[in-house]
């Protein structure tokens, strides 16, 4: 049978226990799996155009414009190590005096800073100059180690982490745990800003997920809750999709737009059990994101809408959906600390 069939019966069986509210655990656990079974090896790659909402709107321009300078770098890597960097905080300071949306150093800045703007000065808090002049180190450094072997733009990372001399003797991405951890992480994030251009793979922790969130449905919200005992096991919204995800070894941030970058953004038509879906206010900023739930097929998620609600069944189709993010075990690792 062919994988258009087993994704419509999947559908249906989904659907009809939304409406039935019976065996919807296994329905899921079965559908996911099966529906892994026949995506498993999915495309990934290809151009990484920004995905939409994904920066700021003041900075899309600048980081869709600045990621096109030179062919290591592109608009949904640019937007990554922005992300690690800053989490798009043009105010960030760092102990190590680090500076601005890019977190240049002084001594980086007074070399590598431009004026991208072109109003005559070099502002490092300035992300119309900030931006450009990140986008500008990368290039160079890229020019720096374009005769070493590799993926260009790995040595380019690990240039950017290590030193230009480290990858030159190395012949490569250095063996330093550190800068390959960077490395890692960096190309990794990249994949959660870039506009979806095939298929996304499914997730196979996906069905524990679901069932952790389904044995909640009828739990009383909780503004902050992360199911403790002291909290009489009451979620509310990002506090159930980081324990669902946490009961199948998946550590989340906290808060839901940091739970956003967790992963590939999978389009509308394509979603699966277990993709997180994000609603927001502002649908130009992935940073205003307010809300996230857990998809389970139909057009229906799983979630802890709100204070005086319990844990349910709502759908996603409404003129605040954002988009939606799916989990990946590297996804979650490679998500700054704090953002």
């Amino acid at each position: 049978m062919g994988e258009g069939w087993v994704m419509r019966k999947m559908w249906v069986a989904t659907g009809a226990a939304v409406a039935l509210g019976l065996g919807f655990v296994m329905l899921l656990v079965v559908g996911v799996y099966v529906a892994a079974g026949n995506l498993a090896g999915g495309l990934r790659g290809g151009a990484k155009a920004l995905a939409e909402g994904s920066v700021p709107a003041a900075y899309q321009d600048l980081v869709r414009k600045w990621g096109n300078l030179c062919p290591a770098i592109n608009p949904a890597l640019l937007a990554a190590q922005l992300y690690q960097e800053s989490g798009f905080n043009p105010a960030a300071r760092s102990p190590a005096a680090a500076q601005g949306i890019a977190q240049f150093i002084p001594g980086t800045w007074a070399t590598h800073g431009v004026d991208g703007d072109g109003d005559g000065d070099r502002d490092v808090w300035d992300p119309a100059d900030a931006i450009p002049s990140a986008a500008s180190y990368d290039c160079t450094l890229a020019k720096y180690v374009k005769d070493v072997p590799g993926d260009p733009t790995e040595n380019m990372l690990a240039a950017y982490n290590a030193g230009a001399y480290a990858v030159i003797d190395h012949q490569g991405v250095p063996p330093y745990e550190e800068t390959r951890n960077y490395v890692k992480r960096i190309m990794t994030l990249e994949e959660s800003f870039a506009a979806p251009v095939t298929r996304v793979d499914p997730s196979e922790q996906a069905a524990g997920a679901i069932a952790f969130a389904q044995e909640k449905l009828g739990t009383p919200y909780l503004w902050g809750g992360n199911g403790t005992a002291e909290q009489g096991g009451r979620f509310d919204c990002s506090g159930l999709t980081k324990a669902a995800y946490e009961s199948v070894g998946i550590t989340l941030p906290r808060v839901a737009n940091d739970q956003y970058n967790a992963g590939p953004h999978p389009k509308r038509d394509e979603l699966l059990p277990g993709d997180l879906v994000f609603f927001s206010d502002d649908l130009t900023d992935s940073r205003a994101i307010r809300h996230v739930g857990m998809y389970v097929g139909g057009g229906y998620m799983i979630n802890a809408p709100r204070p005086g609600a319990v844990i349910r069944f709502d759908r996603i189709d409404t003129p605040d959906y954002f988009g939606a993010t799916r989990v990946t075990e590297d996804g979650a690792k490679a998500l700054p600390t704090t953002v």
